[in-house]
């Protein structure tokens, strides 16, 4: 089991394209929750277009909803899009038949992939607070604001939800990548999900419509904006919402993750991986 889990870690650290969505991750949450209110402040104060939303949204205070506001939807993507090259290059490269030649069983192989994306989903939210204190740090600095950090354990249950709402998407793309036995349509049909038919029902649908509005609270896009705004994320993002109470949110969460995971166990045992 060890070996399956290490193996598996090795090979996520060692695909160049892990580090660049990582990459991308780190930049667009900067971009969105710092750079741009940063500039819109600035454009606002010496009397040029543009959309002052404050510095006190960029200061360390508001470190763990900055961290956390764009996994629902837009990391949330990037997420997904790394569970679905995890395990749908095995099919691209037909490497399956290698790795289950070796010895481990299925289920061995696939919760060492498991494992490794819990490492990686962590790692992605590690680095989102990371980079987020320093540059929240650097503008409070720059201005000549206090720096009045976030409790400990606030810091740790930020964390943890993120890693929840973060894993949850990279299981669903591991799901949608056995189940469609490749990359290309799993990615294109779960980008469509996060990123249009979501928010088409969190924003258009469900004001118009009771029923749409009471299925979206069962949803787990609108379950992971409730965890999330409920930790301090700016509702003016999107897919944010303070819809449920937190403990619905969670739970909701944690079981469409544990959905997902059974529903991609279930299928590559099943099924004939070739």
């Amino acid at each position: 089991m060890w070996g399956s889990c290490t193996a598996e870690l090795a090979k996520l650290v060692r695909r160049p394209a892990n580090w660049f969505m990582l990459g991308i991750a780190v930049a667009l949450g900067l971009t969105f929750t710092y750079l741009l209110p940063l500039a819109g402040a600035t454009g606002a104060s010496s009397g040029a277009p543009g959309t002052d939303r404050g510095l006190a949204t960029t200061m360390p205070g508001n470190l763990v909803g900055n961290s956390i506001g764009g996994l629902p939807v837009f990391l949330g993507a990037i997420m997904l899009v790394i569970g679905v090259l995890a395990v749908g290059t095995e099919y691209g490269w037909s490497t399956w038949k290698t790795v289950l030649t070796q010895g481990p069983s299925r289920m061995t192989v696939y919760s060492g992939k498991l494992f490794a994306l819990a490492v990686a989903a962590l790692a992605v939210v590690v680095a989102s607070f990371a980079t987020g204190a320093i540059t929240s740090a650097l503008i409070a600095s720059s201005e000549g604001e206090p720096m009045n950090w976030p409790s400990a354990g606030s810091l740790l249950t930020g964390i943890g939800a993120g890693w929840l709402i973060a894993m949850t998407w990279t299981v669903l793309g591991a799901a949608l990548a056995i189940a469609m036995r490749g990359v290309a349509l799993p990615i294109g049909l779960g980008l469509v999900w996060l990123l249009v038919i979501q928010n088409l029902l969190f924003g258009v649908a469900a004001p118009l419509l009771d029923w749409v509005n009471t299925l979206q609270l069962a949803l787990p896009g609108a379950n992971a904006g409730s965890l999330a705004a409920s930790l301090g994320a700016s509702e003016a993002a999107p897919g944010i919402g303070e819809l449920v109470g937190v403990s619905q949110a969670t739970l909701v969460v944690a079981g469409y993750l544990v959905a997902f995971a059974g529903l991609g166990g279930w299928l590559l045992r099943r099924r004939d991986v070739l």
